[in-house]
């Protein structure tokens, strides 16, 4: 499973995907849109690479990277499905709260 948490923890790497979701790109199209060296970017890409939410494919010398769209949908859904568990503990943990009338002993 990606660690969607790793791959968005960027504002860069954010902005990769971003930039993917539109169409597949080189490594120095993607460069050019930065302010950043090379090697910095593919540090990004390696680590986009590796939680599997990029796939890389070589056309000639240039490697092109696209959004691997089926890894990035799991993602999402195991993330949703995480923060809904943590919701409904909070749910269950209010309701029980409420119940046992604990407020009301700590507003005398």
């Amino acid at each position: 499973m990606p660690d969607i948490y790793r791959a968005l923890g960027d504002p860069t790497r954010r902005r990769i995907l971003s930039m993917l979701k539109q169409e597949n790109k080189t490594q120095k199209e993607i460069v050019e849109v930065f302010n950043i060296s090379q090697p910095a970017i593919k540090k990004h890409l390696t680590i986009l690479l590796e939680e599997g939410i990029i796939s890389e494919s070589l056309s000639g010398k240039y490697r092109i990277y696209s959004l691997n769209h089926n890894s990035l949908q799991t993602a999402y859904q195991d993330m949703l499905h995480y923060i809904g568990e943590l919701l409904d503990d909070q749910l269950v943990s209010l309701i029980n709260y409420v119940e046992k009338g604990e407020f009301r002993d700590e507003q005398d």
